[in-house]
């Protein structure tokens, strides 16, 4: 057991529905990384994440251990306390209840979405704090299901930050939202990455553009196999691009460090 680590994978072999979906993963994550996760639809990536939560078990033989705990000897619940996981299917969740922002960013010390009992006042503080420090103080009072899907995350992200995390999870967060809700979103990260510099971030995408120059390192899936990975530079080539989602890639290069995919 290695404590610098937040995640360590060796020899991870995934079977759902009688198939194979993830090949013989090896990765590993030092506490306090910023890495990627790039793939096209179906390369494994909700599969390792269901894996990293304890939702989806490897083949015996192989090893997963997440923030120093190994899996087969951890209580799975204690453990899913210290991960943050922000998902889009967690929109999906939030239902047509009038919830306001705070009573969202509340509910994320019982693990519900929406609030259930009275918080108490040091609780309501903290929540307080958390929006305002997401620039998000004026979602308090509002009702999130007038909130725009970019607002949305952001109450999210507040809520998931409630027990602090040591290892947030956002996966595929921006696959909703229109170009501005996208950069709204982008923003954000970016903020709490250099609010958090002890919190590890996986952020895995399909879309190139939405790997912010914050994410150093990172890796490649495609069908279920590592492609690529290691710093942000050796894996975000035209070469491991075209190959992982089949298209002639060519990359541009922004003012501010993101990348652009065009053909």
């Amino acid at each position: 057991m290695n404590e610098k680590n937040a995640i360590c994978v060796e020899g991870a072999r995934v079977y759902l529905g009688g198939r194979e979906v993830l090949h013989g993963i090896n990765w590993v994550v030092e506490r306090g990384e910023r890495c990627f996760i790039l793939g096209a639809n179906g390369a494994g990536k909700t599969t390792l994440v269901r894996m990293l939560l304890g939702y989806a078990w490897p083949l015996f033989g192989a090893k997963v251990e997440v923030l120093g705990c190994r899996f087969g000897g951890v209580n799975l619940q204690h453990l899913r306390r210290r991960i943050a996981w922000i998902s889009p299917l967690m929109h999906r969740w939030l239902g047509d209840r009038e919830w306001t922002g705070l009573e969202v960013t509340l509910s994320g010390l019982d693990g519900t979405i929406g609030l259930f009992r009275q918080p108490e006042e040091q609780e309501k503080q903290k929540a307080e704090r958390l929006l305002t420090a997401l620039r998000a103080e004026y979602l308090s009072d509002r009702s999130v299901v007038t909130m725009s899907s970019g607002e949305q995350v952001k109450v999210l992200i507040a809520r998931a930050l409630m027990t602090n995390p040591e290892l947030m999870i956002l996966d595929e967060p921006s696959v909703f939202l229109d170009i501005a809700g996208r950069e709204f979103l982008l923003r954000t990260i970016e903020e709490l990455a250099t609010q958090r510099p002890d919190l590890t971030l996986i952020f895995i995408t399909q879309r190139i553009e939405d790997i912010l120059p914050v994410f150093n390192r990172g890796l490649i899936l495609r069908e279920g196999d590592i492609l690529a990975g290691g710093t942000r530079d050796e894996v975000l080539t035209e070469g491991n691009l075209r190959r992982a989602f089949d298209m002639p890639i060519r990359l541009l290069r922004g003012e501010n460090g993101r990348l652009w995919a065009v053909m």
